[in-house]
């Protein structure tokens, strides 16, 4: 049976499970083809760990992990309000297409609620389109502005490492 659990960055096993699941997503073609750095993999959950507005959710099967998202509070300026950003969500390839993902969103969702949310947020890959599909199911859609068109998502790194 799978179960969601927020995660305890005090927690040995769930502190490996987000780094196990973030890793495994990161190897992952749509996470950019290869593992997070040791430096991250050490660095990692005690630095979510000092932020007040940062959680992840863990979706096991038994004490297996098998699914992470980790997320992010943010501030909508023109509602005045919260907004939670899923920083990553991920399964493992063994469980796609089980509805894993769907229930670490509805935890996300109801912990946003909770918190006083306007919104949920996301960023996915223009060809990730079995992540677009069940983020339809769930609810989202592209960001857009009436007639003026559809938001993109840039960046721009502040130091050489990447984040």
């Amino acid at each position: 049976m799978i179960e969601i659990t927020l995660a305890d960055y005090s927690n040995p096993k769930h502190r490996n499970a987000v780094i196990a699941m973030l890793d495994a997503y990161a190897k992952d073609p749509m996470g950019g083809g290869e593992g997070i750095s040791d430096d991250v993999k050490e660095s990692l959950i005690d630095e979510m760990a000092k932020r007040d507005h940062v959680f992840s959710l863990l979706a096991y099967d038994g004490d297996t992990p098998i699914g992470v998202a980790n997320c992010v509070e943010g501030f909508s300026t023109f509602a005045a309000k919260p907004l939670m950003n899923i920083h990553d969500i991920a399964v493992i390839p063994e469980y796609r297409g089980q509805g894993v993902a769907r229930k670490l969103l509805e935890e996300v969702k109801t912990l946003a609620e909770f918190r006083g949310c306007v919104k949920l947020t996301l960023e996915v890959l223009e060809n990730n389109d079995r992540a677009k599909k069940a983020y339809e199911n769930f609810g989202f859609a592209p960001y857009e502005l009436g007639d003026v068109g559809q938001a993109e998502f840039w960046e721009m790194y502040l130091n050489k490492d990447k984040a």
